[in-house]
């Protein structure tokens, strides 16, 4: 470590390295599904991820540590609004890939080996992909951050900026939007 013109130390950029593979590579798949839920593509996703590494690589010797997880999902977030600003019409809805549902979905029943089961198993996959895509931004944004990455009320409502009172309301309503969507698929007749 060199000295700072202010007094304190300035890290070396093969500290710097280290630091960021520490911090933000293990993360790099949770980003990945983020931005995929964001953008609603994987290419458009690996575009956003990119630019959010050069901005976390630009800020790691100002990451204060805690957890890296939730720091470096802040920035993927906001460099997913920012590409999205660029380059997506307000009318454009994002859908999310159907990989990252398979994080979510309960394993296969030993029952259900069939080439029918899969089918089905496949069929409820897309409808839940697509009511998660149609849930209102902020909607989707909280269910995504909470039930698919697994971000805790307070790490969400401080990557938000809004209270965990409001985190909770939105994950409360967009499951309850969720299960009314999908509850009354299957009522319907066929």
């Amino acid at each position: 470590m060199a000295g700072a013109p202010d007094g304190g130390t300035v890290l070396s950029e093969k500290m710097l390295a280290a630091r960021f593979a520490e911090v933000v590579l293990p993360h790099l798949g949770d980003a990945l599904s983020l931005a995929r839920w964001m953008t609603g593509n994987t290419a458009d996703a690996e575009d956003v991820v990119q630019e959010a590494c050069l901005k976390a690589h630009a800020g790691i010797a100002g990451f204060a540590g805690g957890n890296a997880r939730a720091w470096l999902l802040t920035i993927v977030r906001n460099a997913s609004y920012t590409w999205m600003a660029k380059n997506r019409p307000r009318s454009v809805v994002a859908v999310g890939d159907l990989a990252d549902l398979d994080d979510v979905s309960p394993p296969p029943d030993s029952d259900a080996d069939s080439p029918e089961a899969a089918l089905i198993a496949k069929a409820n996959s897309a409808a839940v992909e697509a009511a998660i895509a149609r849930l209102p931004q902020a909607f989707r944004e909280t269910l995504v951050l909470r039930d698919i990455n697994g971000l805790s009320y307070r790490e969400i409502a401080t990557m938000l900026g809004v209270p965990q009172g409001t985190v909770m309301s939105r994950l409360a309503r967009a499951r309850g939007l969720l299960m009314t969507e999908l509850g009354g698929r299957r009522h319907e007749p066929a």
